[in-house]
Parts: C-alpha cells; sequence; structure tokens
C-alpha cells in the first residue's frame, strides 16, 4: 500500500489486534493509572482516526506532533516497517529502520568505488544527465502551445549543458554546469505558473512563496523515498557520488533522486495551476517561516503526490511498466549493477 502519512497534529499510533490504529491523543486532564498498561488502558472513548492491518502498512511518513507507542515502534522493528519523522512543516528529522540488509559484498564494492575518481564522475555524469534531460523534456511539453520564448531559451541552455557533461573531466566542473543549468531551468519554469504565486526563483531555508513551500515539501518526500530505495537494494544511502558523503547525509538517495526532481515539479504544477490548491492554502509565518501551508492543503499535496507515485510508467531496462515508487527501487538496483560490474553506465529513465 501507500506510505502512511499521518499530519493531524496530538495524535497517537497504537497497535491493537495486529491493526495500526491512530487515535486522538487524551486532553490534558485526563489521568492514567500508573499500574495500568498504556497500550491496553481504556481511555475515554478515544476518537479513532484510522485502522489499517499492521501487514499492509510498508512505511509511515509522521508529521510534527504524533506519538509512537513502544510496542508500535516493536511491531514496525520486527516486520521492517520503515518509520520517516519530519517536522510540521516537512523537513527531516530522523527514520527508524530495521536491521541492515545482509549485503555486505555489495557495500564492499560501494565502498571501493568510492575511491575510484574516474568511476565517481563517470557515474556522477549517469545522475546529472538523466536530471537535465528530464528538466528539459518538462519545459518541452509544457512550452508546445505556450511558445514562450524564456522557456525555450531554458531548453535552449539545458540543450547545451547536456553536451558539455560529456566534456567534464572533474566533479567540480561538473557540479558546474549542472548548477547553471539547474538555475536557468528554473528561469524558464518559473513562466509556467500563474503570476498570483509570486515564483521568482529556487529559494529554501525558508522557501518564501508557495511554489518553493510545495517544491520542498515534496523534495523532502522524494528524498526519502529514494534513500529506501537504495536500502532495499542493499546500497548504503549515504555513500553517493554526485553528492558529497557528509555525516547524515544520504548522498546516494539524493543522487538517485536527481532525474525524479521534475516529477516534482510537475506535481508542484498540476496543483497550483488547475486549482488543487488555491492562495487560501497558504498563510503568512514568521520570518523564520514566511509562507505556511495549511493541513488541508499539505493533506491534498500529499494525495497528489502519492497519485503521481502510483502512475506506472515503462522502465526502459526493464521494459516493464511500474508504479513509479517502483521505479526509483530499479534505478538503484541499475545503480547497484553499475558497482558490482564496474562499469558506470548508469541511464535515466527517459521521461517523455
Amino acid at each position: 500500500m501507500p506510505a502512511l502519512y499521518l499530519v493531524e497534529q496530538q495524535t497517537k499510533i497504537r497497535i491493537r489486534n495486529r491493526r495500526v490504529q491512530v487515535e486522538r491523543d487524551l486532553s490534558p486532564d485526563a489521568q492514567i493509572p500508573q499500574s495500568q498498561n498504556p497500550e491496553t488502558q481504556k481511555s475515554s472513548n478515544p476518537e479513532i482516526l484510522l485502522s489499517v492491518p499492521l501487514a499492509q502498512v510498508e512505511q509511515v511518513v509522521i508529521f510534527g506532533n504524533v506519538g509512537l507507542t513502544t510496542p508500535a515502534i516493536d511491531a514496525f522493528l520486527a516486520q521492517n516497517t520503515e518509520v520517516v519523522f519530519l517536522s510540521q512543516r516537512g523537513e527531516f528529522r530522523g527514520r527508524l529502520v530495521g536491521q541492515v540488509t545482509p549485503h555486505v559484498p555489495l557495500r564492499r564494492a560501494q565502498y571501493a568505488r568510492l575511491g575510484e575518481p574516474e568511476f565517481v564522475l563517470a557515474m556522477a555524469k549517469g545522475f546529472v544527465r538523466a536530471k537535465l534531460a528530464h528538466q528539459r523534456a518538462l519545459l518541452q511539453r509544457h512550452n508546445r502551445e505556450r511558445g514562450d520564448a524564456e522557456v525555450a531559451a531554458s531548453i535552449a541552455s539545458l540543450t547545451h549543458a547536456l553536451q558539455e557533461v560529456e566534456r567534464k573531466t572533474a566533479l567540480s566542473s561538473l557540479l558546474g554546469v549542472e548548477g547553471a543549468a539547474t538555475a536557468a531551468y528554473f528561469k524558464g519554469l518559473r513562466r509556467l505558473f500563474d503570476p498570483k504565486w509570486k515564483f521568482d526563483d529556487r529559494n529554501r531555508r525558508p522557501p518564501r512563496d508557495p511554489v518553493n513551500v510545495l517544491l520542498s515539501f515534496g523534495y523532502t518526500l522524494l528524498a526519502e523515498a529514494c534513500s529506501s530505495a537504495a536500502q532495499t537494494v542493499g546500497l548504503d544511502p549515504y555513500a553517493g557520488f554526485l553528492h558529497e558523503v557528509a555525516y547524515n547525509r544520504p548522498a546516494l538517495g539524493l543522487d538517485l533522486m536527481e532525474e525524479f526532481r521534475p516529477v516534482i515539479d510537475g506535481v508542484v504544477l498540476w496543483c497550483l495551476n488547475g486549482g488543487q490548491l488555491t492562495p487560501e492554502d497558504f498563510n503568512p509565518g514568521p520570518p523564520e517561516r514566511p509562507v505556511i501551508l495549511g493541513p488541508q492543503g499539505q493533506r491534498r499535496f500529499l494525495q497528489a503526490y502519492e497519485n503521481r507515485m502510483e502512475m506506472k510508467f515503462t522502465h526502459p531496462l526493464r521494459a516493464m511498466q511500474f508504479p513509479l515508487r517502483q521505479c526509483l527501487i530499479e534505478q538503484a538496483r541499475q545503480a547497484a549493477a553499475c558497482i558490482q560490474s564496474g562499469e558506470p553506465n548508469f541511464s535515466g529513465m527517459g521521461f517523455r
């Protein structure tokens, strides 16, 4: 089943009769006898918001103040259900995962490849090439009828950048090409949004307009999905090639997500241009968080994201149709094959 997203604040996850049950927390005035087991005690008719079979839950994504009982933690660990903790506004906080997959030879090879500069550069080129090609495809698709000159200029810049990628002989210069191309892409992307959204550029920490709020939110979800995909096939999600290896940064997860960023961009376009979200879904906030997505808007965006992740695409290497979520795993599997074979010929999916 799709990931279980929990956005309702002041709630708690319990396990009851092998079912994941989300209940609204007891009121502050309620008293729980210390001798009573908090997992089995009868509260004063708690409101049950959700109840699903435990066996169907593959991932839980928690936003903000949602409690998780010890028996629930134990049950999730026992069946390798990943729990992702985000702040209420969607910033990554941490993950609860079970045992590391027993793929020692693969991970040894992965770490060894990190010491091979030519292999690292070739893999990084594959990730950048896939990203730029998919960004260009999104702009081309949306500009066929518009004929916007600025979007066309961005498409030309991306085409030139793709040619430059092949000429680069150092990771630092490759990153320079990728950065300049991404800036050009967002100049074109902004033209696809109604001016009422006040989207002028890509900004974050904090995002200053609704478009950037949604982009940051979606990229956070995507990064976690790609990190999970890497771990699913036995790779270390923290040992990447394009992104610098740093403490607590899922570098390989970020590598894998690069080509799928335009998927999030497309979801944001659909939500804002299609009326699924309106300006009323966003509220002003403090300086450290100037634009806040309201809870109803958050739920609608999550639904749009999940709908896109369930869409089927043909994976070019497998020549089969998979939901996009499975395609993330197939791309992670391709990266693993490159590592094992020593042939860094990673290729993107080629979205159209």
